[in-house]
């Protein structure tokens, strides 16, 4: 079951994603989002948006679980091949738009994988 109601909280969560390809850990969003938002509020949320096909997780450094915007998902249809980047300076996560595509041994069915980049963002490089 899915998100019911489109409350304030849910509108402050969407709108901190955006139409961006950032990805953004539960704690980045509670700093994005006004004070006095409950913060079991925020994890339901995302655990039903992304139930829905509206937000992807993926585990980045440090075992912290990231969310992303889902631009072509559904409840039904919840697939993502595409890597992430972990900027080892400033943390900042983005999806990358380049598929991977791995075969898997005819024996496995491969249902979900991730892979995380690391290393320097354009603006941590210089």
């Amino acid at each position: 079951m899915g998100v019911q109601r489109n409350t304030k909280t849910l509108k402050g969560i969407l709108g901190a994603f955006g139409d961006s390809k950032e990805a953004l850990s539960a704690k980045m969003l509670l700093n994005r989002l006004d004070d006095g938002v409950n913060k079991t509020t925020v994890y339901r949320l995302l655990d039903k948006l992304e139930d829905d096909g509206t937000v992807h997780s993926f585990v980045g450094e440090d075992s912290t679980k990231f969310y992303a915007r889902c631009h072509t998902c559904s409840g039904q249809n919840h697939r993502h091949s595409h890597p992430h980047f972990q900027c080892v300076v400033c943390d900042k996560v983005h999806c990358l738009d380049d598929e991977v595509k791995i075969q898997a041994p005819a024996h496995l069915k491969v249902t979900e994988s991730h892979v995380l980049l690391k290393g320097h963002c354009e603006r941590c490089s210089d």
